[in-house]
């Protein structure tokens, strides 16, 4: 069965074909069109379609796939087999709850750390038993560099070139990227520390924008052996939010 996906954030929308578990087709678009998805239909014939979004309107999207799909809006009451215990269910990210979905889809029955590098960088903690309680939110990257540049008076704004390596800090520029990119690293092996504490076996997933260049660095980490890209695991998750 092929199952269409749609993930639309704030700058682009991200859209997946599966069949069943295996992702087929995977594009990334700045904005999603009627026409888009008429193409995406008559190409791979989805016989269902999920929309997670929360900043655009979807109405026509959502018509056009009820007239050609079983379409679902996807919503944290879509659980799949997995026991949400957040407190506030209403406020919690979409693209937090799909990853979670995702990191069940992959390895159900073995504890899972999401670790999700955009804007924001949230930590999220799927239990060995199926239960999600909640996480962390902190501030991304890009987010540190601009929070230092505009609450302060004489630091700038860095050029970040995710290609590079974490400089030393020998003058002004390195030292705002040394302490940007390294305690970004720091924190994400002191979440990794604290939740190996609380589950076994813990894998650690990372996702998100900033997902290549986190991994790359972790390389080195006594946490490596845990640790796992995929940058397609908000989209896994959606189709698993629809899977029979």
């Amino acid at each position: 069965m092929h199952r269409l996906t749609i993930d639309i954030g704030n700058s682009s929308a991200k859209v997946a074909v599966f069949d069943n578990r295996e992702m087929i087709h995977h594009l990334r678009l700045l904005k999603l069109g009627i026409i888009d998805l008429a193409h995406l239909i008559d190409k791979f014939s989805p016989e269902k379609a999920i929309i997670s979004s929360v900043n655009q309107e979807i109405a026509p999207l959502a018509e056009f796939l009820k007239k050609r799909t079983r379409y679902t809006r996807f919503t944290t009451a879509l659980t799949n087999g997995v026991t949400n215990r957040y407190q506030t269910p209403n406020t919690l990210g979409l693209d937090r709850w799909a990853a979670i979905l995702g990191a069940n889809g992959l390895f159900g029955g073995s504890a899972c750390l999401v670790v999700d590098a955009g804007t924001c960088i949230t930590y999220d903690l799927l239990t060995g038993k199926n239960e999600y309680f909640g996480g962390s939110i902190s501030p991304g990257i890009k987010m540190r560099f601009k929070s230092m540049h505009e609450y302060t008076g004489r630091l700038p704004l860095v050029d970040w070139d995710p290609n590079e390596d974490i400089p030393e800090g020998v003058d002004t520029l390195s030292a705002i990227k040394n302490g940007v990119l390294q305690g970004t690293i720091n924190e994400i092996e002191g979440y990794i520390a604290l939740n190996n504490k609380k589950e076994s076996a813990l894998k650690v997933i990372i996702t998100g924008g900033d997902a290549n260049f986190l991994y790359k660095q972790l390389q080195n980490s006594i946490f490596a052996p845990q640790i796992i890209k995929d940058p397609y695991l908000v989209l896994k998750g959606l189709n698993e939010a629809i899977a029979d």
